[in-house]
């Protein structure tokens, strides 16, 4: 299952360094699959769209902070459990119901990430 981050999110941008993925992102910023990741050509999106790794994605909020589901593991092959929640002093950074993800998954998508 994918982390969100809800409305309670004062901005504070503690999270967004802790994501092994890179797939935190300030409000209103447009995202890549190839941000802070090795992948390269075509990727297939959480959604089933097939995206250049490369092309900016809108945001996905642009008032706080947010995590592409697309590119995030909950930190599966890196740490124990998710990093933003962890850090976040406000506990905005939950599961995301819409994305849920079994670990095989989630380390399945680790590893097209991190070829």
């Amino acid at each position: 299952m994918a982390i969100k981050i809800t409305d309670e999110c004062i901005n504070c941008g503690a999270c967004e360094p802790e994501c092994p993925n890179n797939a935190i992102y300030e409000g209103g910023v447009e995202w890549a699959i190839t941000d802070g990741t090795s992948v390269k050509g075509t990727y297939v999106l959480m959604d089933g769209t097939i995206v250049e790794a490369d092309a900016k994605n809108a945001p996905i909020a642009t008032d706080t902070y947010f995590i592409s589901p697309s590119k995030c593991t909950e930190c599966q092959g890196f740490h124990e459990e998710p990093q933003c929640a962890s850090v976040c002093p406000v506990d905005c950074c939950i599961s995301d119901e819409m994305y849920v993800e079994t670990v095989e998954a989630l380390l399945e998508k680790k590893a097209k990430l991190h070829l």
